[in-house]
C-alpha cells in the first residue's frame, strides 16, 4: 500500500540544514535556505565547496568580514527587509557588493542615487563640450643663429655649474638640509615619497599621457575662456543670450602644450591668446570679431630657448619667465620680442603695470612696463631691485596690493612675501616712506616649512607652506585703504588644504598638479580649491580666511576633474548685474563643467547667519525665566525676529560648520581612486578598504616626533 506523500513545508524544513558561521570573531547560526535564496553569491559558493574555507575550533566555517555589517546583510536574506538605521549606506553596499548579493546592491545603490541628477545639483551651471580635434598643424618656431643659440647656452651652463660645484643652490638648500624646528619628524618627507610615487605611476599610466582630449589647462580672462589639450587649444566666449560659445580653435602644435595665457579685449586692443611649448617657443594670436565674424591674425612665434614656467599678459605686453633666469617680453606697440638674463627666479606677481620677480639671492626686483619702450635703444630692460630679505632667503612667494587711488595719495605698494625657511614678511611703501624703498612692516615665522603661496588682500594676509599644504590667515586692519599699524595682522585661522596630486616639476601638463588658489581678487573673499587625490571627480571649496567648506562640487556624470580653474566674469549687457564667479572642471572626454560658485558663497552665508541668529535665540531663551509661560521656549535673535528653541534641534542649535573633508570623506575618495591606493599601500591586497590600515600608518609616521 502506497505510503500517503509528506507535506511540502515539511520535506523542505528536513532537507534543509543548520549552518554555524564565524564572522570576524561573532558567531551566527542560520539555516542553508537562508544563505542560498538568492542565487551566484558568495554563500552559494561557500557551500558548495567552490571557495576555500576555514573552520574554527567548533566547525564553524569562517569568514574574515566585519560582523556589525554581517547582521545586516543576514537580516535581509532571512526577511528581504533592510533597517538602515545607524548604518553607512556606502559600506553596507560595498559589504553586499562582496557577498554578491544583487538584490540588496540595486536597493542600496537607488538609495545612495536618490538625491543625485545627471543634471546636476543647484550649483551646476552648464558645460562646455570638446570641439573638434583640429587637422591643420602648425610648422615648429624657428630657433636662433648659431651665435645667439651658443651664448644662450653658455650663461645657461654657467648657471648650471655654478649650482653644480660646492653647495647646493639656496632654493633646494631646506629641502636637502636635515628637518629642525619644532615641526613633526617625516611629514614633509612622507608627503613627497607618496607625491613622487604617484608621478612614477601617473607616468606608466600612457591612457593619461596620450589621450588627446584630457584637459590639461583652464585659463580665463574677462568673459573669455580658454582650454588647452594636449596640443592644442580651444576658446570660449559668454555671449548676451546664448550663454558660452567656441569661437576659436588652433591648429596642432608641433610639441606639447606647457602654459597658456590668454587677454580679453580691452579698449582697441584685440583679443590675444599666447601658447607656451615644452620645446621653449611661444606662439601668439590675436582675434577680432567683424560683423559675428572672428579675424584671427598671428601675431608671432617666439623662443626663450630655456624651459618656460610661467606665461602672463601685462597689460598688453606677454611676459615668459623662466626660473633659470631669463624674461622674455613682448611689447604689443613695438612688436618686438626681447629676452634677458636676470638672478634665477622662484616666484613673481603682478601689479597693475609692474612685473614683481622674487629670486633666489634674497631680493626682490621690478620691471615697469610703461618704461618698457624707453629701453628699446640699448635693448636692456629696465630692472630695478626692490627690496632684499634680511636673512637673504630665497623668496619663494610673493603678493602685491595696490592700495586705492584717491584724492589724497595715489597707489601706494603693499608686499606680502614668503622664504626657504617658512618666514612670512610684509613690507609697505607708504606716503611716510617717500624716498626710500618698502619698509619692514611685520614678520611672521609661524611656517617650518617653505612658503609656497601668500595672498595679501583687503582684509586678509594668507600664506601656505609645503606641509599638506598649511594654511595660516590673518585678519587686516586698513585706515584710508592702507595697512594700519594699530593692531596690524591678527591671527584667524589655521587649517590644511591637503592634496595628494603629483608635484613633479618636470612632468609634462598632463601630470601637473593642480593648483589649489587661493583664487580671488584682492577686493574678494579668496577660495581654496581641493582635490584630494588626481582625477577625482569631487572638489571641495573652502575659505581661505577660516577654511571653511562652501560647497562640495561633484562632477554630475562622475567624470573625473583633471583640471580646475575659478573666475569672475561680467553678466554681458545688463543692467545693474554683479559680477559671478564661475569654477571651471575639465575631464578627460574634453568637456568642461561650469559651476555657480557666487550662488554656493550666497548659500553660506546665509547658513552662517542662520546658525547665529539660532545661537542667539538660545542664548536669549536660557536668560528667560522658566516661570514665564508665555515666552517659554521662545527667544529673540539679533535681528528682532523670534526665534522658537523648543523646535530647534539640540544637534542643529550649535551644528559645525564643515571645512575639509571628513574622515570617511577622505577614505571614500582615496579608495575610489586607483592610482592612491595602488601607491599608499605597500603590499598588494584583496581587501576592498585596505586604505584603512594605509591611513592609520600615515597618522601613526606623521605623530612621530
Amino acid at each position: 500500500m502506497r505510503t500517503p506523500d509528506a507535506a511540502p513545508g515539511k520535506t523542505a524544513i528536513q532537507h534543509d540544514q543548520i549552518i554555524h558561521l564565524n564572522v570576524g570573531g561573532q558567531r551566527f547560526s542560520t539555516s542553508k535556505s537562508t544563505l542560498t535564496w538568492v542565487r551566484d553569491t558568495f554563500f552559494t559558493s561557500l557551500l558548495s565547496g567552490r571557495i576555500a574555507t576555514i573552520e574554527d575550533e567548533s566547525g564553524a566555517k569562517f569568514i574574515d568580514r566585519d560582523p556589525i555589517l554581517f547582521r545586516y546583510i543576514l537580516n535581509y536574506l532571512r526577511t528581504q527587509q533592510i533597517d538602515l538605521n545607524g548604518v553607512s549606506i556606502p559600506m553596507l553596499r560595498h559589504e553586499a557588493q562582496f557577498y554578491g548579493i544583487g538584490p540588496l546592491v540595486k536597493r542600496l545603490t537607488l538609495c545612495e542615487e536618490m538625491n543625485e541628477s545627471v543634471c546636476g545639483d543647484v550649483l551646476y551651471h552648464g558645460r562646455l563640450d570638446p570641439p573638434m580635434i583640429p587637422h591643420h598643424e602648425e610648422p615648429p618656431a624657428r630657433r636662433r643663429n648659431k651665435a645667439n643659440s651658443a651664448s644662450a647656452t653658455v650663461s645657461t651652463s654657467s648657471i648650471s655649474s655654478n649650482r653644480s660645484n660646492g653647495s647646493p643652490s639656496p632654493r633646494f638648500q631646506h629641502e636637502l638640509s636635515p628637518s629642525n624646528g619644532h615641526h613633526k619628524k617625516l611629514t614633509y618627507e612622507l608627503t613627497k615619497q607618496v607625491k613622487s610615487e604617484l608621478s612614477q605611476m601617473m607616468r606608466e599610466n600612457m591612457a593619461i599621457t596620450t589621450n588627446p582630449l584630457r584637459v590639461r589647462i583652464i585659463r580665463a580672462h574677462h568673459n573669455s575662456v580658454a582650454v588647452a589639450y594636449g596640443n592644442f587649444v580651444a576658446c570660449y566666449k559668454m555671449k548676451e543670450h546664448v550663454d558660452w560659445q567656441l569661437f576659436y580653435t588652433t591648429p596642432r602644435m608641433p610639441a606639447e602644450i606647457s602654459h597658456i595665457s590668454l587677454m580679453a579685449k580691452f579698449a582697441s586692443t584685440p583679443e590675444k591668446l599666447a601658447v607656451a611649448l615644452t620645446d621653449n617657443s611661444v606662439y601668439l594670436w590675436g582675434f577680432e570679431e567683424q560683423n559675428e565674424e572672428v579675424i584671427v591674425a598671428k601675431l608671432g612665434t617666439f623662443t626663450l630657448e630655456v624651459r618656460i614656467d610661467q606665461l602672463s599678459f601685462i597689460g598688453n605686453q606677454l611676459v615668459a619667465l623662466s626660473k633659470a633666469g631669463k624674461v622674455g617680453i613682448w611689447h604689443s606697440m613695438t612688436q618686438n620680442w626681447q629676452v634677458q638674463d636676470v638672478i634665477p627666479i622662484s616666484c613673481s606677481d603682478t601689479a597693475g603695470s609692474m612685473l614683481l620677480l622674487g629670486c633666489t639671492n634674497g631680493s626682490i626686483y621690478y620691471i615697469d612696463m610703461q618704461k618698457f619702450p624707453l629701453r628699446m635703444k640699448d635693448n636692456d630692460l629696465l630692472i630695478t631691485e626692490l627690496y632684499k630679505d634680511p636673512n637673504s632667503d630665497v623668496i619663494t612667494a610673493i603678493s602685491v596690493y595696490l592700495t586705492p587711488k584717491t584724492n589724497i595719495c595715489g597707489n601706494w605698494i603693499e608686499i606680502a612675501y614668503g622664504t626657504s625657511n617658512g618666514t612670512v614678511r610684509v613690507i609697505v611703501q607708504h606716503p611716510e616712506t617717500v624716498g626710500h624703498g618698502p619698509q619692514l612692516f611685520q614678520t611672521f615665522t609661524v611656517h617650518t616649512s617653505p612658503i609656497t603661496r601668500v595672498a595679501l588682500t583687503t582684509n586678509h594676509l594668507i600664506s601656505v607652506c609645503s606641509e599638506y599644504n598649511h594654511v595660516r590667515s590673518w585678519s587686516v586692519t586698513r585706515f584710508r585703504g592702507m595697512i594700519s599699524t594699530q593692531p596690524g595682522g591678527t591671527s584667524l585661522a589655521s587649517f590644511k588644504v591637503m592634496t595628494l596630486d603629483s608635484v613633479d616639476d618636470d612632468s609634462s601638463s598632463a601630470l601637473r598638479a593642480c593648483d589649489p588658489g587661493p583664487y580671488g581678487d584682492q577686493d574678494t573673499e579668496q577660495l581654496f580649491i581641493q582635490r584630494l587625490v588626481p582625477d577625482a571627480h569631487t572638489l571641495f571649496v573652502r575659505l581661505a580666511s577660516t577654511g571653511d567648506r562652501v560647497c562640495t562640487i561633484k562632477s554630475v556624470d562622475q567624470a573625473a576633474v583633471t583640471e580646475f580653474y575659478a573666475h569672475e566674469c561680467e553678466v554681458p549687457n545688463r543692467m545693474g548685474a554683479r559680477p559671478r564667479r564661475y569654477l571651471f572642471t575639465g575631464s578627460d572626454d574634453g568637456s568642461v563643467q561650469i559651476w555657480d560658485l557666487t550662488t554656493a558663497l550666497d548659500q553660506h552665508n546665509s547658513k552662517i547667519q542662520n546658525l547665529a541668529n539660532q545661537m542667539a535665540g538660545v542664548s536669549a531663551a536660557e536668560k528667560t525665566p522658566t516661570s514665564a509661560a508665555s515666552t517659554a521656549g521662545a527667544g529673540t535673535s539679533s535681528s528682532g525676529a523670534i526665534v522658537n528653541t523648543a523646535r530647534v534641534p539640540a544637534s542643529a542649535r550649535f551644528a559645525p560648520i564643515l571645512q575639509g573633508p571628513t574622515p570617511e570623506e577622505l577614505l571614500q575618495i582615496i579608495d575610489g581612486c586607483e592610482l592612491c591606493c595602488a601607491s599608499l599601500n605597500n603590499t598588494p591586497t584583496l581587501t576592498p578598504q585596505s586604505s584603512l590600515a594605509c591611513l592609520a600608518t600615515l597618522e601613526k609616521q606623521s605623530r612621530c616626533d
